[in-house]
């Protein structure tokens, strides 16, 4: 470790430059669902002994030269490995989308490097020589997250925190600090390494505490969570009974193969499947759940679909269903606009009584950024419409239906955003259909899955997710999966929500305690950063 440290230190230009990707990279095997944890503290000294030796240049190339090309060289093999499942959507349309996939996934890669790009070279303007160093990256750092998960609607997949959760007694800190606190934590404890090489002339003793402290911190977060788990009970509701329907719906990539009529009978089968003799199908079912992009069409064009949900549903039940949405001008039928990505709840009569417009859309997924530049390449949305989709109100995500329970509606990736799920307040449990099929055979839709739980726990709410070709399940307000279908299972799951907590520290406290946090890492940063005056 001491060659690599002066390796580091001393290195510059491409050699620096490689090292950098490849300890990125690394770090990047510690995200979900592969949780290489000890991988996080091989990479992450390398970020900071690399910063111990980069040059300080005048003027704007000092906020622009080495020590930002250190941090997005490092981000880029970070999320290069963190993001490479993304690839799995371009063989959906092969052809060129095929050829472009491996520059499409190192440009995304390089663009969200960037955040870690000026998290570095902010760090560097405030760097000190001595331990204080990791306190100033970490600071900067978690800043960086928190912007990516924010800045142009945000894109917080695969923050640093998440490989602090492996288990379900790690991930119960996430209801005190919040995914982003966890971020800070783990790039505090990834760096500490860096403090024990190369030798300064401090005992190993001294060297080596900031890294035991690390394990203790790691001890103590497991036993927090195995005490919590141990002293919470978790009550299912007995008004609410749900069927989740996983169909394996695949013609949602082409508009053109979906036959209308097929779909429908393949979702009625399985959602009045028979699961044991005992089973009375729907009668005893409140809410029917099928996924998003169950129904790759609108329902106009196959007038008879509501007529047919109808003598499907008892008079108790309501399909909450995904599918398109289009929205007409009043008096004509000519459409408005671009279609939504909606959830609809239809009752026994066929009715559509409510209904939820996705807010959060997928860049690239349901629009295209900078359409006419990537259109001229041949790049296109991979969700058909071709005019794009239109932004919902994330105001109206709560459904409440007659003599049912509250929900919060969250369609696909907008269950990753912390803290910003809208009102949670009034939610008894968070509901949240997807489809991750763009993904399947790759580690997407378990990353997304985890990433689902986690918010789950922040705010001591069950989960109830139904994916279109999996993971399908609920969990209990601590995260805990309590029934699940398995992947490519083409079946039905029958599911009761839990009461949700009264609170938790994270709902009413939010990210206050991650900013006075902040604030005291730059405060110790710059009273590192003063030089102290020798005696006279």
């Amino acid at each position: 470790m001491t060659w690599l440290a002066e390796t580091a230190m001393l290195s510059h230009g491409w050699r620096r430059f490689v090292l950098l990707v490849a300890a990125g990279a690394l770090a990047g095997l510690s995200v979900p669902p592969l949780f290489v944890l000890p991988a996080l503290f091989l990479a992450f000294p390398v970020w900071i002994w690399c910063l111990d030796g980069a040059e300080t240049p005048r003027g704007w190339r000092r906020l622009f030269g080495p020590a930002f090309t250190i941090g997005f060289a490092f981000g880029w093999g970070y999320f290069a490995v963190a993001f490479h499942w993304l690839g799995a959507a371009f063989f959906v349309d092969g052809g060129i989308m095929l050829a472009v996939m491996p520059l499409a996934i190192l440009a995304l890669a390089a663009l969200i490097a960037l955040f870690w790009g000026l998290a570095s070279a902010l760090a560097h303007l405030l760097w000190s020589h001595g331990p204080w160093r990791i306190v100033t990256l970490a600071t900067f750092l978690t800043l960086a997250e928190w912007a990516r998960g924010h800045v142009l609607t945000g894109f917080p997949f695969d923050l640093l925190g998440y490989a602090l959760t492996p288990n379900d007694e790690m991930m119960q800190l996430s209801s005190v600090i919040g995914i982003y606190g966890l971020t800070l934590l783990a790039a505090l404890l990834a760096m500490t390494p860096a403090l024990i090489w190369p030798a300064d002339g401090r005992s190993l003793s001294r060297r080596l505490l900031p890294f035991f402290v690390a394990i203790a911190v790691i001890a103590a977060q497991l036993g927090y969570g195995y005490n919590r788990l141990a002293g919470i009970t978790a009550t299912e509701r007995s008004d609410t009974a749900m069927r989740l329907v996983q169909p394996l719906v695949y013609e949602h990539a082409d508009w053109n193969n979906a036959d209308p009529v097929a779909l429908i009978d393949r979702l009625l089968m399985l959602s009045d499947m028979r699961m044991d003799p005992t089973d009375q199908g729907l009668a005893d079912i409140d809410l029917l759940v099928w996924p998003e992009s169950s129904l790759p069409f609108y329902l106009s064009t196959y007038p008879e679909a509501l007529a047919r949900i109808a003598r499907l549903l008892p008079e108790q039940t309501t399909l909450l269903a995904g599918a398109p949405r289009q929205q007409y001008e009043p008096g004509s039928a000519l459409p408005s606009g671009p279609p939504f990505n909606a959830i609809l709840a239809i009752d026994s009569n066929g009715e559509i009584i409510a209904s939820y417009d996705k807010s959060h859309l997928v860049p690239f997924g349901e629009f295209l950024p900078f359409g006419p530049f990537f259109a001229g390449l041949g790049i296109k949305q991979f969700v058909p419409g071709a005019e794009g989709w239109s932004h919902g109100d994330a105001r109206r995500r709560l459904i409440s239906l007659p003599n049912r329970p509250s929900l919060l509606a969250l369609i696909c990736y907008e269950i990753l955003f912390s803290g910003d799920l809208g009102d949670t307040g009034n939610a008894q449990f968070l509901f949240n259909i997807t489809n991750d099929a763009w993904f399947d055979h790759s580690i997407g839709p378990a990353q997304h899955a985890h990433h689902a739980r986690i918010r789950a726990v922040e705010e001591g709410m069950s989960l109830i997710r139904a994916a279109n070709s999996g993971l399908t399940f609920a969990t209990d307000p601590l995260g805990r999966i309590t029934a699940q279908l398995e992947p490519l299972q083409m079946a039905a799951l029958d599911v009761r929500p839990h009461d949700r907590l009264e609170s938790t520290p994270f709902t009413r406290l939010r990210y206050w305690p991650l900013l006075i946090a902040l604030l005291l890492g730059l405060a110790i940063s710059v009273l590192a950063r003063r030089p102290r005056r020798r005696p006279a």
